[in-house]
């Protein structure tokens, strides 16, 4: 018999109607009783960690998660994390970088509408999620509206629709036909040596995106304030320097110790700073390319990394060093 611990955060999957709105009022015992009864194949169980709206997770939330289920990984065949939609990316990709050499499913998963809610999409990804934790694979995994989603990979793209989640960049792990699960890639299981928990993090991190006209003084309150910064660009990954040059600025923030990472804001097939001027420009610096990754899983790594090291050619090393799927080869 499977044993899978559900691991309750909050979000819409537990949200109840209140005066102020829909509001997280479901523990884990009650998400519980809505998935079929026990039977011969599996049993859960379950741990209330927290009850939030995901918009109000943070970095010190997902060292929790991560610890909870380290504390428990021997006791359990699988894991099933309910979450709320809006920050569940993040979550997913961080965890993929804290909980390594799994060999284990740890499963992430909510819902659109409430469970208690007609038409709720909640009680098929509870139960998606529980099947996928059955599976004999290691590794952190979206399930959502049927699909399998590697952890690093998941990206919100709607915000009301049942299907609000894409992979990006990266093929689909599974799919679900009824109770069975449709395997669409290949994983590899074979793990070596016992799990390891890595929670260390450093949050002083900048997401800033680009638009025509921005100031170039952004990056001197960037350089005083932060360890590192995103720069979603444009296209492949440009950065403009006439009128108003900001590659000067990026200068001035490697030479302060700032690692600089340069992403898209293209959703889909990621940078190219070698195919135009104004990224080849900027790529003759020390300056980290986020390739195919996707902003959820760049900005939780970049806190990884940076808790590991404020050495930037070790940060770009690790960067540049796919640990889940992250970034392709």
């Amino acid at each position: 018999m499977k044993k899978i611990l559900l691991l309750a955060t909050g979000g819409t999957i537990a949200s109840i109607q209140s005066e102020e709105g829909l509001t997280p009022g479901l523990t884990d015992h009650d998400l519980i009783r809505y998935l079929p009864e026990h039977h011969e194949k599996v049993r859960i169980y379950g741990i209330n960690v927290m009850s939030i709206d995901s918009t109000n997770m943070q970095p010190e939330f997902w060292v929790n998660i991560a610890q909870t289920v380290y504390e428990n990984y021997d006791s359990y065949d699988g894991f099933v994390i309910t979450h709320g939609t809006d920050t569940l990316g993040y979550t997913a990709a961080a965890l993929s970088y804290m909980l390594q050499n799994l060999s284990k499913p740890i499963v992430i998963t909510g819902s659109m509408v409430p469970l208690e809610a007609e038409e709720t999409d909640a009680k098929k990804n509870m139960i998606d999620a529980v099947r996928f934790a059955c599976e004999n694979i290691g590794g952190v995994f979206v399930v959502f509206d049927g699909k399998v989603i590697n952890g690093t990979r998941a990206v919100k793209v709607r915000s009301k629709s049942h299907n609000a989640f894409m992979s990006i960049n990266y093929p689909y792990i599974a799919r679900f036909d009824g109770s069975f699960v449709h395997y669409l890639k290949n994983v590899s299981t074979s793990k070596i040596g016992p799990v390891k928990l890595d929670t260390s993090l450093c949050t002083n991190v900048f997401l800033l995106k680009l638009y025509p006209g921005i100031t170039p003084e952004i990056f001197d309150y960037i350089k005083k304030s932060y360890r590192g910064v995103i720069i979603e660009s444009y296209g492949n990954g440009g950065i403009p320097f006439e009128k108003r040059n900001l590659l000067s600025k990026i200068d001035e923030l490697i030479e302060a110790g700032v690692a600089v990472v340069i992403t898209t804001q293209c959703l889909e097939e990621g940078t190219d700073l070698q195919r135009y001027e104004v990224g080849r420009k900027v790529s003759k610096k020390l300056i980290i390319s986020s390739r195919d990754m996707n902003t959820e899983a760049i900005v939780t790594k970049l806190m990884w990394v940076l808790g590991k090291t404020e050495k930037l050619d070790q940060v770009k090393q690790m960067m540049d060093t796919p640990i889940a799927n992250e970034v392709r080869t």
